[in-house]
């Protein structure tokens, strides 16, 4: 065991050794260029009225060699510069050893940065001062046109396309644009049919996290959205926001055709039928079509057996009148 641990010493000691001699030997390069472009700038400077004497001379045989120098001498620190810090995992190269070091935190999952606040890990050191400003509240990074502040930089400028209108993302296959990349990912999920959140209880699966996080409501019985002047409880927000309406009168959705308004655009969407004359739902037992599926699901009990009626017409175009026996 002494034996083992003398030599892994050596080893250690022999990679600092390395490492430094490589340093002090890129120092030694990086003065000696500083001096003979200093010299070579001091030449050009001392003959640049002498163009003449200089081919005379010879001078200029002797400005064209320390140039030659100069530029030999960048190539090899830049040369030297790539190939000095090379992943061996993945064969990425880097100009500064704690680069590679930041970098190999990838292939070990070492995250050595921790949130005492709320114990979140991180691999890099900028990720983890990005994460502390959740808890600080600091917004370093703020919109000039309306004055909206963020945490990254980022994230600012993803915010700016609202303003200019850019969406760089494109779907090639139905046209639709996005400002952000996430959004367009989740997008082509329409296509490709991937839904790669599923619940474990259920089975069902889904295209995106939030929508997994509100399903599993349904299970755990969690209405978070509470209305304060009714006291109706909704598991989704866009539910309550609808639910909100009764209470204020608003009716955003207004038919162009004859001025009724709606709470809700599915139910817009529904009127236009009578417009429209569209009936979507058809009994395939005996051909009667509905504009509403409500409708449709009141008629099909007649022909399974679980309303015993008798459908006498319809007493308008939204409803059917059934005589139940």
């Amino acid at each position: 065991m002494a034996f083992i641990k003398e030599e892994s010493e050596d080893i250690k000691i022999e990679e600092v050794f390395s490492v430094k001699h490589e340093e002090t030997e890129e120092q030694t390069d990086l003065m000696q260029l500083k001096e003979e472009s200093q010299e070579l700038k001091e030449f050009e400077v001392k003959n640049h009225y002498k163009k003449d004497h200089d081919f005379r001379t010879g001078e200029k045989s002797f400005n064209c060699s320390i140039r030659k120098k100069v530029s030999s001498r960048k190539r090899r620190l830049n040369t030297k510069t790539i190939r000095d810090f090379t992943c061996q995992q993945c064969g990425n190269t880097f100009s500064q050893k704690r680069n590679l070091e930041s970098h190999m935190r990838i292939h070990t999952g070492e995250k050595p940065y921790t949130c005492q606040q709320c114990g979140k890990s991180f691999s890099q050191k900028k990720n983890f001062n990005v994460h502390m400003r959740v808890h600080t509240g600091e917004k370093p990074y703020t919109c000039q046109q309306c004055g909206k502040s963020f945490t990254q930089k980022s994230s600012l400028n993803v915010h700016m396309r609202i303003h200019t209108g850019e969406n760089p993302f494109t779907c090639l296959q139905c046209g639709n644009t996005f400002s952000q990349k996430k959004n367009f990912n989740v997008h082509m999920r329409i296509h490709t049919g991937e839904k790669p959140y599923t619940c474990q209880q259920c089975g069902k699966s889904f295209t995106q996290k939030s929508s997994l996080n509100v399903h599993m409501r349904a299970h755990t019985g969690e209405n978070p959205f509470t209305c304060l002047q009714c006291g109706n409880t909704f598991s989704q927000k866009k539910n309550f926001n609808v639910h909100m309406r009764i209470h204020t009168g608003e009716k955003p959705y207004t038919c162009q055709q004859c001025g009724k308004s709606f709470t809700q655009k599915s139910s817009l969407n529904i009127h236009m039928r009578i417009h429209t004359g569209e009936n979507p739902f058809t009994c395939q037992q005996c051909g009667q079509s509905f504009s509403r599926k409500q409708n449709f699901s009141v008629h099909m009990r007649v022909h399974t057996g679980e309303l015993s009626a008798i459908c006498v017409g319809r007493a308008s175009h939204e409803k059917e009148i059934y005589r139940f026996t």
